[in-house]
């Protein structure tokens, strides 16, 4: 038994600075010639425990490593971390919440903030770009505690001002943090590490805590039998020229051979395949690529087999051990989010099943129904699919895409079938864009159905207003309340006296009045001084199902013209 490199990932909003955090830990002085540099395996850099300690001899921080060293996952905030470990996707240990310290929380940064507590993933949170505070002196290169010592008052004043914000928004999802130098017990508090990616200062600090917290926290995770069965977590299908279809993967437990039976996940169900080669980058030589023999975890690399064109990204990649058993343990962990889930419901792509899996979650806890989820573009067979669903069920009929590409013909079809596609790169805006479009869309539909109702109106005959007695009598009304329309049924006592032609107000036709109008009426059918006298109410007329569906309606009527339509309900002789 061995302990492993623990597995870092890092986190944050768009242009915080993770890959910057990435580039300057691999593009550091420890990354020059001498002997332990770093090494770039596929998806991932890894950085020796020799590196760690050379790079960390500013720094105030000490422990006695017993790591190997860290991996760092190359894919700034992959979602594959999302996923626990007995699931077999999960590939991060420890992650790093990027946080750009002049701008503070934003969307991406409360998202991966919400799913590395549900996931209880342990942080660090690298609160980047110091050298931007007011009144800061960078140091490059230095440890932030060399840094820190050397500033004014002032700059170090602004740069607490700052943590202290941080440290009051973390709270608010149920976090004590605290600037790492500050912590007693790093088991109770979130440390918080000044950085600047730019100009390096800081980063000594930030890998030493890193990999003493991993070693201290994790360690009994960390144990693996060097030469036990290989498990790994697919991050990319890519084509190789010269190859065809190959995977790019993160080795997590275990040892992976060439020519190893493996098992996998694809959108046609589990399939097996056999291990032809096992590449790494070749940085130096002609080549593109070294073939090794064999990989001990943790460590990236790319496999080459038959039939990789259809694995899932962000899916486990196990050798094989028995296949029934590892059949049925890889369907039962993943049938939610490879095959058909509800009868009726929204349609759902995504970029890896990491992200189709906390997706899922998430739509379960706010009550969104998914027929089918899957990994990849959003093609058009999804529209043709949300178009049927919608037929059924109009809120349902909707194809929400998380980080994926749209075909041409799928905006196509979107635009023929009226199907909208909703699409983000943050998680928790694809619930607030879809409750919004069922909003509007309810909305709408209401619109639509009431525009054939008749709309609760009343109105009274004004004395000495006839201009014409019948076919159609014209005469004068005033407005006593609610909207009256062109086209409506006119009724008094509860029976219909006539339909109306036309609608008059200061000389000029109009489609429709509201209260305190007065107007001049055509109206066909009655005979004034006879059907109709002045001094008349008059109501518009409903029969009983428009009466039924204004019932359930009424949140739309103003109070005098829910009153006006309980007049109504008493006066039509019919039963509901």
């Amino acid at each position: 038994m061995l302990i492993r490199s623990p597995i870092v990932a890092t986190l944050g909003h768009v242009d915080h600075g993770k890959t910057t955090i990435l580039d300057s830990v691999r593009g550091s002085k420890i990354a020059d010639k001498e002997a332990g540099r770093i090494t770039q395996m596929i998806g991932a850099s890894y950085i020796t425990k020799q590196i760690i300690e050379e790079v960390s001899k500013g720094g105030k921080l000490k422990f006695n490593l017993k790591i190997p060293g860290l991996l760092f996952i190359d894919t700034p905030g992959h979602e594959a971390f999302t996923k626990l470990r007995d699931r077999g996707g999960s590939i991060a240990d420890i992650a790093i919440l990027v946080v750009d310290v002049t701008q503070g929380f934003q969307p991406q940064t409360i998202e991966s903030l919400k799913i590395l507590k549900q996931y209880k993933t342990p942080f660090v949170i690298a609160a980047n770009k110091i050298d931007l505070v007011h009144g800061w002196k960078s140091n490059k290169g230095q440890s932030f505690s060399e840094s820190f010592s050397k500033q004014a008052e002032y700059a170090q004043q602004k740069l607490d001002e700052k943590l202290y914000e941080l440290m009051g928004k973390i709270s608010e999802y149920g976090f004590d943090s605290e600037r790492f130098d500050r912590i007693q017990e790093f088991d109770k508090q979130i440390a918080i590490v000044p950085v600047s990616a730019k100009n390096k200062e800081g980063l000594s600090e930030l890998l030493m805590l890193i990999a003493g917290l991993s070693q201290k926290f994790l360690e009994g995770k960390l144990t693996i039998d060097p030469d036990g069965r290989g498990r790994a977590s697919v991050i990319e299908v890519k084509e190789e020229k010269g190859m065809g279809t190959t995977v790019d993967v993160i080795v997590y437990d275990g040892l992976l051979k060439k020519n190893d039976e493996i098992i996998y996940l694809t959108t046609d169900g589990v399939k097996t395949t056999k291990i032809r080669a096992l590449l790494q980058p070749n940085l130096a030589g002609k080549e593109k690529f070294d073939y090794v023999d064999q990989v001990v975890a943790a460590a990236g690399v790319k496999i080459f087999a038959p039939e990789l064109e259809k694995v899932i990204p962000g899916s486990p990649l196990d050798v094989l051990t028995n296949f029934e058993e590892d059949k049925k343990a890889l369907e039962e962990q993943f049938k939610d989010v490879l095959f058909e889930g509800q009868e009726s419901g929204v349609i759902l792509k995504a970029d890896s099943l990491g992200s189709v899996e906390a997706i899922v979650d998430l739509f379960k806890k706010e009550s969104i129904p998914i027929k089918s989820a899957g990994v990849g573009k959003i093609v058009r067979q999804d529209l043709l699919t949300a178009s049927v669903v919608g037929k059924e069920n109009l809120y349902h009929g909707v194809v929400i895409g998380f980080n994926v590409g749209i075909t041409d013909d799928a905006k196509d079809e979107s635009k023929n079938l009226d199907v909208p596609i909703l699409w983000s790169n943050i998680i928790y805006k694809l619930v607030e864009d879809y409750n919004e479009w069922k909003k509007t869309t309810m909305q709408k539909e209401k619109e639509e159905s009431l525009s054939n109702l008749p709309w609760p109106a009343k109105i009274k005959l004004l004395a000495g207003y006839c201009f014409r007695v019948s076919k159609p009598a014209i005469f004068g009304v005033e407005v006593l309340g609610g909207v009256l329309k062109n086209k409506y049924q006119l009724m008094k006592s509860g029976e219909v006296v006539g339909v109306i032609k036309g609608i008059q107000h200061e000389k000029k036709p109009v489609e429709e009045a509201t209260e305190g109008m007065q107007l001049a009426l055509s109206v066909e059918g009655p005979y004034y001084g006879k059907d109709i006298k002045e001094g008349d109410i008059l109501y518009s007329y409903m029969y009983g199902e428009q009466i039924k569906t204004w019932e359930k309606q009424l949140s739309l009527l103003s109070k005098e013209e829910r009153e006006i339509f309980e007049e109504i309900k008493k006066q039509v002789k019919r039963t509901f």
